[in-house]
């Protein structure tokens, strides 16, 4: 070492209120460390590869990267060592002191409450291994020399809230890349043991595409515990499905088991290698602003960047990589978003995702549920998003319904469930699917046996009203618009009740919308209300009742259409209203009605002080005519 004073420095509040976190709430599964510290360790090895192809100097007299594991069971000391791109002082102050990326906040509250599995997961999918080095050591140690540099520093941590930096003697550092040395707690001195380091490598970092020895103990000689050699270039019939699952995990940041894998060559005009998997838990960032991608892009086996938009937006989800040897090394990150290759790619590896997702839900029903039941909100995103492969994606699409029970049906289904002279498929939406599956705008449907799509998730109301059908059959909501009933016959085999009304009730309904004129656009007859006596409906023009909701919350919606109030001729209230002089009272009725109809909506009055007095009339009308026939 130096005679050089070390610097003293402060964690970043976020970074030290993570590392609390991470010794107190992820403390029951500490594996993660080692995981996490050997993924750094082979990103580092995988920019010095990148950077070399400009620099070749970079690699010296050292050319093959690796990553080695010493360890001192006695000292109770494990260190993590890798000759990749090494760290200069500034990159080691920012990359251990702070956490630049943003969502933070989010992360360690989804931490703070975590346990077990579950925490190890959220570690790897937010990029903040390195702190999980505190959950087994007490202090940790970090001497890096960046390739090319002639400069090494130190980096020294308890945990609690400071860290030191000082310059290093050449001497005393790695010709280049980095050492993380861990001195662990008493309670953690297994990690030291070879059977301890071997299982953990094996079960999940046996993946990574650099070489990892182990050295038992200090003289021993390096045995090496992976090749490096990457998995995606081996022949399907080699690769097990525990080898599968170890790359995933590595790649993906996750410990839970893929719910589908996807590995192929493509020959031909474009050459190149896709692993690709779906996770079997929803990933942490899965609903990120950003919305970006998670595959890696390897060139010649070389890692280039995880920016590249190899799939769209709407598969976010997929993780894992796509190597080819069709692009130059030296490929600049500019250039990759340009390049028509790279578009080839996205749409070759963008069919196959989309085409295995059919076969499995072709094969194995249950096992692609529960892919769509963490996944199909996202999917469906590509419904308004990917006008090319609407069609197939419309065939992926599982729905609730008022036939699906607990379960969902896809649109073939429900096809083959269409009752006679049916011509759409007919949808609810809002907010939450148990409410608008009470919703009285599906009682005449109900009583034809007409099947609804209940679809509660808000981009569903996005891609419906882009103007979709589904094998010639367009897509209509039961809350905008005449219902057209009239030509489907009732479950019970009785005829359709008459479209006209009693003069009586003609009457009541042009009083009722010269009361609510300021309030609704009309007042009229329904054909889809078979219980309730009144329900909301859109206009046949502009969004349903749903998207105007969300149009209006997000600000962009100038002004709401008035609804349209519908009432049911045949219920007993509107009947004995009809046949009431009083005008006064049926003001008031009419106002209750509109009121009711706005709660069977799942919205409040809209004069709550208004519909108190009304109702405070009406119930006195009704008591003083009860005292006196008392």
């Amino acid at each position: 070492m130096t005679n050089a004073t070390p610097e003293q420095r402060s964690f970043e509040a976020d970074v030290s209120r993570l590392l609390h976190m991470m010794v107190h709430s992820v403390y029951s599964d500490r594996d993660v460390f080692l995981r996490e510290l050997i993924s750094n360790a082979a990103d580092a090895c995988e920019k010095l590869r990148y950077e070399a192809i400009a620099r070749p100097e970079l690699l010296g007299e050292e050319p093959k990267l690796a990553i080695t594991i010493a360890a001192d069971a006695e000292a109770g000391r494990l260190v993590i060592a890798d000759n990749g791109i090494g760290m200069s002082r500034d990159e080691m102050i920012e990359a251990l002191g702070t956490i630049a990326r943003s969502g933070t906040r989010s992360f360690m509250e989804r931490v703070a409450t975590a346990e077990g599995k579950e925490g190890a997961q959220l570690i790897g999918q937010f990029g903040v291994g390195f702190y999980s080095a505190f959950m087994v050591a007490s202090s940790v140690e970090v001497v890096s020399r960046r390739a090319g540099s002639d400069e090494a520093w130190a980096w020294s941590s308890d945990g609690k809230g400071e860290f030191t930096v000082a310059p290093v003697a050449l001497e005393d550092a790695p010709a280049r890349g980095t050492r993380v040395t861990l001195h662990l707690m008493e309670d953690a001195r297994t990690y030291a043991e070879r059977w301890t380091l071997e299982r953990i490598v094996k079960e999940q970092s046996g993946h990574v595409p650099v070489p990892i020895a182990l050295v038992e103990k200090p003289g021993a000689e390096a045995q090496t515990l992976a090749d490096g050699a990457a998995l995606w270039t081996k022949p399907k019939s080699e690769i097990s499905k525990e080898d599968y699952a170890e790359f995933y995990r590595g790649v993906a940041g996750q410990y839970d088991e893929p719910a589908a894998t996807i590995h192929f060559r493509a020959e031909g005009r474009h050459e190149y290698t896709a692993l690709a998997f779906v996770p079997g838990a929803r990933p942490f960032d899965l609903f990120d602003a950003d919305r970006k991608g998670r595959i890696k892009l390897y060139v010649k086996r070389v890692f280039i960047t995880d920016e590249a938009e190899l799939l769209p937006r709407y598969l976010r989800f997929v993780r894992g990589i796509v190597d080819t040897a069709d692009l130059p090394l030296n490929v600049s990150r500019e250039m990759i978003q340009d390049s028509p290759l790279l578009g080839a790619i996205k749409k070759g590896v963008t069919n196959r995702v989309l085409s295995d997702l059919a076969k499995l839900a072709e094969q194995d029903g249950d096992a692609f549920g529960k892919i769509w039941e963490n996944f199909g909100a996202v999917i469906k995103e590509g419904l308004y998003e990917d006008v090319e492969r609407r069609a197939q994606l419309l065939g992926l699409a599982r729905f609730r319904t008022t036939a699906s029970g607990e379960g969902r049906r896809s649109l073939q289904d429900y096809l083959g469930s269409l009752r006679e002279n049916q011509t759409a498929i007919y949808y609810i939406a809002g907010d939450d699917a148990e409410r608008i599956a009470a919703s009285p705008q599906l009682e005449g449907f109900r009583a034809r046996g007409i099947e609804v799509l209940l679809l509660s998730d808000p981009v569903d109301s996005f891609w419906v009203s882009a103007g979709l059908d589904f094998e010639g059959k367009p897509f209509k909501s039961v809350t905008q618009g005449s219902a057209d009933l009239g030509l489907i016959p009732l479950l019970d085999g009785e005829a359709p009740p008459p479209a006209d009304t009693s003069a009586e009730i003609g009457a009541l309904l042009a009083s009722m919308k010269e009361v609510l004129a300021e309030e609704v656009d009309d007042v009229r007859a329904s054909d889809r209300l078979t219980e309730s006596a009144v329900c909301l409906v859109a206009s046949d023009q502009g969004p349903d009742r749903q998207f105007e909701r969300l149009l209006s919350a997000a600000g962009r919606l100038g002004s709401a259409a008035k609804p349209i109030l519908e009432v049911n001729p045949r219920h007993a209230t509107v009947a004995a209203l009809a046949t009431i002089e009083d005008a006064a009272l049926r003001a008031d009725a009419a106002h209750l009605l509109l009121d009711t109809a706005r709660v069977l909506d799942g919205e409040r009055p809209r004069d709550a002080s208004a519909f108190a007095e009304r109702m405070t009339r009406l119930l006195a009308r009704g008591l003083g005519k009860a005292v006196e026939t008392a």
